[in-house]
């Protein structure tokens, strides 16, 4: 009787797992600069706070935005792409490689066209022979 309403009971509460993934936000320079007027133009810090709440954003990222904007930094406003910058020379040598594939594979083509166009001469050549022979 004891097993049975343990199962019940847990049968009954709901799952409280939250599978949902959460997505970066992101900023555009536009947003970024109203959201620093908007700033610009508060009087007290409560004001500030209550903006924050309302914008749903975090006082170290004004801190960020101001430095960028101070700094002139026009790409400072811009989100920026996240992870290991590309190497120029893989990306060069990466480059070459497919091109180097791609001319291999016409060199190949090529030669396989001049064989066949040595067989239909020889073949011509050997018609022509034939058609010369007095039977």
């Amino acid at each position: 009787m004891f097993e049975n309403s343990i199962t019940q009971v847990k049968e009954a509460m709901p799952k409280t797992e939250v599978v949902a993934k959460v997505k970066r936000r992101r900023f555009s320079a536009a947003e970024k600069q109203r959201l620093l007027r908007e700033v610009d133009a508060c009087q007290g810090s409560w004001e500030v706070g209550a903006l924050l709440r309302r914008e749903g954003i975090y006082a170290s990222y004004l801190t960020t935005w101001r430095k960028h904007r101070a700094s002139g930094e026009l790409d400072g406003l811009v989100p920026r792409k996240r992870g290991p910058k590309p190497n120029p020379e893989a990306l060069e040598l990466a480059k070459l490689r497919r091109e180097h594939a791609c001319l291999q594979e016409r060199l190949r083509q090529a030669e396989l066209i001049i064989e066949v166009q040595k067989k239909v001469a020889q073949m011509l050549e050997q018609l022509e022979a034939q058609r010369d022979e007095p039977s």
